[in-house]
């Protein structure tokens, strides 16, 4: 046998009960920092990592759950922004809608002096495009040309109006009109504006 040995074994009980202790103690501090530790830590890890996949889960659940209300509202929205969109018409329809107000004029029996197309100016993602009116008739056809424009589907604003030089003739007065026909329309792609990151060209 190893004198070692021999030599705990003859050592008194409470010596060997005390040698037993802290050889356990020892054992038992090197399993927790060498395993149990690293264990817990990659328990931790994980539990953390299961607590944040089942957050974000009942999270896309609840959206999930909303889908179908989200998408009505996103149809709605895209109904109302064609519709938006639809008052202001495209470069190209502008010649045609300017063309629709002198027929107007016309149909409701005013006479067009002055029909002016004026350059369009920029708003962001519209332009108004303004044109210049001169119309001769009665006061009756006036009102009901200025009736016939707030009904057509593009949006119309009617600015500086003024009626004078009125001729009495054949029962009836007429006025000349004078005012500025203000439509928009929308641009698909905003100018980028100088001093904000716009290239001068």
């Amino acid at each position: 046998m190893d004198a070692r040995v021999e030599k705990i074994l003859s050592l008194p009980a409470y010596q060997r009960i005390l040698i037993v202790v802290i050889l356990m103690a020892v054992i038992g501090a090197g399993f927790f920092l060498l395993i149990y530790q690293g264990q817990l830590d990659e328990y931790e890890r994980l539990t953390s990592r299961r607590n944040t996949a089942q957050a974000s889960l009942v999270k896309n659940q609840r959206i999930a759950d909303k889908l179908d209300l989200y998408k009505a509202e996103y149809a709605k929205l895209q109904e109302r922004l064609n519709e938006a969109l639809g008052q202001l018409p495209l470069k190209k329809e502008i010649p045609s809608l300017l063309t629709k107000i002198g027929a107007l004029a016309k149909e409701n029996g005013l006479d067009v002096i002055r029909f002016k197309p004026g350059g369009e100016v920029p708003k962001g993602f519209y332009a108004e495009v303004p044109v210049d009116l001169k119309l001769f008739g009665s006061y009756h056809q006036a009102a009901m040309f200025f009736d016939a424009v707030s009904k057509m589907k593009r949006i119309v604003n009617i600015q500086g109006l003024k009626l004078g030089n009125a001729k009495s003739g054949d029962g009836r007065t007429d006025l000349a009109v004078d005012c500025r026909a203000i439509t928009f329309r929308f641009i698909e792609k905003p100018a980028a504006q100088p001093g904000k990151g716009g290239k001068r060209k």
